[in-house]
């Protein structure tokens, strides 16, 4: 757990300090090539740990900073005091409004460049995927009622075709969002495509917006394969533990329903929480019946069952199953561009719906999980650790391009009022505009850590 967590820390910081490092470095860049003069780059805030001045004329500081959530870059500017008269063409206020404009978006142009050539990399290395074949569909359900079979896959979701489970599941999530009926086509058992229509009304939309409540609230899931349902750990204090469950049993029902694999016994006891009741297990080549109580635990907006257990060894994915998404140089540059754009579209989309009320807020992250993400794609290795930095890199980019005044989205909306008007926002109208800025920014952040405690808890 202590290793879990310091992996977390670690990766969660160089994730942080290479994306601030990008985002500051396109307004550094920018300014430079404007005509400003940078009197500071920062990573960081607070007390400097290291401090560094260039040899370009500006003489410009390189700070790394004690607290690593964020960085700046400062230019000469009048509204920090006077500016000597030789320097004063290149102070921030002297240049015109485009001028400014451009080194205030450059900071999230930088993240959005960041996460092209992040993308490109790793379909230069290959993505790699599981095909998204439907293991299980719920009776009743949504899937159900559009004609969804087991053994069927998704060959397209919407007007886009998909080949991995990722991109099923985001066509879905995406789908849902603009469509009361999304068209699905499929490849059955048989060899025939068929086409389905899922429906989905605005007022099921929220509730599938959940995190990790969309597959199980459209009623499927994706085929897994089978492994024995024999316990591999317990967790101490948990009710497998209290029951009596040890390493190496084999259940083979639950209230005399047999139980065929893993997977099986871990949808019967997600869909039972609170529920009391009885393990019929093998251990040792003889027969053992243990009483349970099925933990209840909130997941995504919606209990669940959990007793505390893990399976004894790693399901084996047939090579007939996994897909490979791989170009050359030059052709990967298109798909790198389109992952980026659509990355960006459904993280706008998201955060517009979130305010509509159509999108769960709970999406919201914040530090903790973010880390958690973070030491979680490290250990999976560089690839998946390139992915998770594209996708923060893309969240960083449209959170600073928020129209808030504290935001660099903020400032280029007081550049484009005095573009219009033909003289600065007043000084008060900045004070005001801060102070509501910052405690949008406040709750916005407030928010993201309580979901986080919330999923810790959970």
């Amino acid at each position: 757990m202590t290793l879990t967590i310091l992996i977390s820390v670690a990766s969660f910081l160089v994730a942080i300090g290479i994306l601030v490092a990008v985002h500051e470095y396109g307004h550094f860049w920018a300014a430079r090539r404007l005509g400003f003069k940078v009197l500071r780059f920062s990573i960081g805030f607070g007390r400097p740990l290291f401090r560094r001045v260039g040899n370009h004329p500006d003489r410009t500081e390189f700070v790394i900073a004690a607290l690593p959530l964020g960085g700046y870059v400062k230019m000469l500017d009048e509204q920090d005091g006077p500016v000597p008269l030789e320097d004063r063409e290149r102070s921030f206020q002297s240049r015109s409004p485009v001028a400014r404009i451009g080194v205030l978006l450059a900071g999230p142009g930088a993240n959005f460049l960041f996460a092209i050539v992040a993308f490109w990399l790793l379909f230069l290395i290959g993505v790699p995927g599981l095909k998204p074949l439907v293991g299980q569909v719920a009776l009743d359900s949504t899937a159900a009622r559009a004609g969804l079979l087991p053994g069927d896959a998704i060959i397209e979701v919407g007007d886009a075709p998909v080949q991995t489970r990722q991109q099923a599941i985001l066509g879905l999530l995406n789908g849902i969002l603009d469509y009361e009926e999304l068209p699905v086509r499929v490849l059955g058992e048989d060899g025939r495509q068929r086409s389905l229509v899922l429906s989905v009304p605005a007022s099921g939309r929220r509730a599938l917006t959940e995190p990790g409540a969309l597959l199980d609230g459209l009623g499927l899931q994706f085929w897994q394969p089978t492994i024995p349902a024999r316990v591999g750990s317990v967790v101490e204090g948990g009710p497998a533990y209290l029951a009596g469950l040890l390493p190496g049993d084999l259940i083979q029902a639950l209230d005399g329903q047999p139980v065929d694999d893993f997977f099986a016994l871990a949808g019967l006891l997600r869909a039972s929480p609170g529920a009391a009741v009885r393990l019929s297990v093998e251990r040792q080549g003889r027969s053992v019946d243990l009483d349970l109580v099925i933990d209840s635990v909130e997941e995504g907006g919606r209990v669940i069952g959990q007793i505390g257990m893990t399976a004894d060894g790693l399901a084996e994915f047939p090579p007939q199953m996994q897909v490979e998404e791989r170009y050359g140089p030059l052709a990967a540059l298109l798909p790198a561009f389109d992952e980026t754009w659509d990355k960006t579209v459904l993280t706008l989309k998201f955060l517009a719906r979130m305010i509509t009320g159509e999108v769960s807020s709970r999406n919201l992250s914040g530090p903790v999980n973010i880390a958690q993400y973070a030491g979680l794609s490290a250990s999976g290795g560089l690839d998946y650790f390139l992915g998770f930095l594209a996708l923060i890199s893309i969240s960083l980019a449209v959170l600073n391009l928020l129209p808030l005044p504290i935001l660099d989205g903020g400032q280029v909306v007081y550049q484009m009022a005095e573009l219009v008007k033909g003289s600065p926002v007043s000084e008060a109208a900045q004070a005001i505009g801060q102070r509501i800025g910052v405690m949008v920014l406040v709750l916005m952040m407030g928010y993201a850590f309580y979901n986080d405690l919330s999923r810790l808890a959970g």
